[in-house]
């Protein structure tokens, strides 16, 4: 199954920027060679599910192996059955409305 997610992962109970640990999730979520687009508040990250998981599971791991005591994150996906979606789909089809409305 084909996901779309949202994924903002917040390391707690260490410094108040975490930039370092995010990057590390970047870092993470490159070497995976799936579709990504990181933004002010998260990652938006496509493919399949089990690899899309083991992607988020891994951000995890490696958070947690910089010190980190804990981790909250917050999660947003979205699934279809009904037809192939990407994210650029979904952002152009936004973008082809505001072009034919302007």
């Amino acid at each position: 199954m084909h996901v779309i997610i949202d994924l903002c992962v917040v390391p707690l109970g260490g410094s108040v920027s975490v930039s370092e640990e995010i990057a590390a999730c970047q870092r993470v979520i490159k070497a995976s060679g799936l579709a990504h687009q990181m933004h002010a508040y998260g990652t938006n990250i496509e493919g399949p599910w089990d690899e899309v998981m083991a992607v988020v599971k891994r951000c995890h791991e490696v958070v947690h192996d910089m010190g980190a005591p804990r981790i909250t994150t917050t999660l947003k996906l979205g699934t279809r059955t009904d037809r192939e979606q990407s994210m650029a789909d979904k952002v152009e089809s936004v973008e082809e409305k505001l072009r034919n409305r302007s």
